[in-house]
């Protein structure tokens, strides 16, 4: 395979001809990606193939995401509040495609980037031809579209100081001083601190108003749940759990929900754990969903039992054989000498079980029983919409807006 030397970048004082040089270097990643399709079959995963598997992962990994960033946080808002009349409509039919697009692309990446990890350290050669293909065609096809559209708009329409103010942000997404060269280095580390307080961004994707939501949380929390599913969310499953102990000193954790419906929100685990152990003694939990692709969290509060016997047998079985393996063998939240140590134990276990290891009488599962569900949706300039319900003694939810 042959790579393009790269070509020089033009300066922040001209953001438009920026983007399209991002574009130019997308094109180069996804015309590298389809060459190793050829690469990777008559040579395997070789040193030219794990180079330049790396070298598509940096760029996906750390450039794109800023590109994108660049046109949902600054191009795209500034283009909405300058463009009227035929503009305006030419962005309301583009600007839902392009965000879209941006999302399955992000969830096409994942896919590869599990492919190119594993070609990039050499343990495998396989690189799926289909999903190149549908990656690359999206990409292409979706920068046309910019190019073709929203780049001449935003030439055409925005000043000499909105085109500065663009320029300045992209330099400051990329840790660049406004006015310094764009070749300058990042911020060292000691002032990655300071830093934060300017990451920010801006949601706009959707809206939540009392008319749209439903009369019952849990069908609006499945309705949710389903769309989470539908636009392939990073594990749309996984929640924050957060318990406090003896002394009230709170911690949370990331566990994946098993199951829930008008009983409540169930998921499985050591009953030993901190967590298990915090329960214990305080049966109240908080859990948050966070859908950062579709702008929205989920906050449940409420008080939290244990499942029945026969519920966390009928869960412990369905599980994957090394899981359960690994349910016995790890006491979980306890301290252990080294990994050795920790595999050595499974493997006891592994031995002394064989295929039907039995749920531990310490492993099962915890349903949150809600007495206080909002629905969170990201909106412009932090004016976000809250819809909270909130149990009532009759069994009844009552359904109020919160301020953001």
């Amino acid at each position: 395979m042959s790579y393009a030397l790269p070509d020089s970048a033009p300066g922040f004082d001209q953001p438009i001809a920026v983007l399209k040089h991002c574009h130019d270097r997308i094109r180069k990643q996804l015309a590298t990606l389809e060459k190793l399709l050829p690469h990777l079959a008559s040579h395997g995963a070789d040193d030219e193939a794990r180079q330049a598997a790396r070298a598509v992962m940096k760029y996906f990994d750390q450039a794109a995401p800023l590109h994108h960033e660049d046109e949902e946080q600054n191009l795209v808002p500034m283009l909405r509040s300058t463009a009227s009349g035929a503009d305006a409509e030419l962005l309301a039919q583009l600007v839902p495609g392009i965000l879209d697009e941006h999302r399955q692309m992000d969830g096409m990446w994942q896919e590869l980037h599990e492919q190119l990890s594993a070609i990039a350290d050499g343990s495998a050669a396989l690189l799926r031809e289909h999903d190149v293909q549908r990656f690359a065609t999206m990409y292409r096809a979706h920068m046309e579209r910019e190019e073709g559209h929203i780049a001449p708009m935003a030439k055409r329409l925005f000043s000499a100081g909105q085109m500065a103010t663009l320029g300045q942000a992209m330099q400051q997404r990329r840790g660049i001083a406004p006015g310094a060269p764009s070749a300058a280095p990042a911020p060292q580390p000691a002032s990655t601190g300071d830093a934060v307080a300017s990451l920010r961004k801006d949601y706009g994707q959707a809206s939540l108003n009392e008319s749209d939501v439903a009369d019952d949380p849990f069908v609006q929390f499945t309705t949710w749940f389903e769309e989470a599913l539908k636009a392939q969310v990073n594990e749309p499953n996984a929640m924050s759990v957060a318990t406090v102990d003896e002394q009230g000193r709170p911690s949370s954790r990331i566990v994946l929900i098993k199951q829930f419906d008008p009983r409540g929100f169930t998921w499985y685990t050591n009953y030993n754990s901190q967590k298990g152990r915090q329960l214990a003694g305080n049966p109240h939990a908080a859990l948050l969903f966070f859908w950062t692709e579709l702008e929205r969290q989920i906050r449940i509060e409420g008080r939290v039992e244990r499942t029945s016997a026969e519920e966390s047998d009928k869960y412990f079985h369905s599980r994957p054989l090394k899981s359960r393996l690994a349910a016995i063998a790890s006491a979980q939240s306890e301290p252990i000498a080294n990994r050795g140590a920790l595999e050595q134990h499974y493997g006891a276990v592994a031995k002394q079980y064989g295929e039907e290891p039995p749920r531990p009488d310490n492993w099962g599962g915890f349903r949150l029983v809600p007495e206080r569900i909002e629905f969170w949706q990201g909106r412009r300039s932090r004016f976000h919409d809250r819809i909270v319900y909130t149990l009532q003694s009759d069994g009844s939810w009552a359904r109020e807006r919160l301020q953001p």
